[in-house]
């Protein structure tokens, strides 16, 4: 798994029809690089995310082929520190 934060949407106005409903989003990982990964959660930008990538991203989606190599699998809930 990959850790990263949401950096911004991508749109399209066209889509191949083997793609599942949901968003195309620009991830920046904890090394500094960036990706671009499918995401059927909703997840905001500024949002810390768990990505997966390949073979596990493809196969999510039961009985459609989709042509994903990186999936967002979850959002990381962040504590939030008090100023004291």
């Amino acid at each position: 798994m990959i850790r990263g934060r949401v950096s911004g949407k991508l749109w399209s106005s066209r889509r191949v029809p083997s793609l599942p409903v949901g968003a195309l989003l620009e991830i920046e990982i904890d090394t500094g690089g960036k990706l671009i990964a499918f995401d059927p959660l909703g997840c905001a930008p500024g949002e810390a995310v768990l990505v997966v990538q390949g073979s596990v991203a493809a196969s999510y989606f039961s009985g459609v082929s989709a042509p994903i190599d990186a999936l967002v699998i979850g959002s990381i809930d962040e504590e939030k520190k008090s100023k004291t």
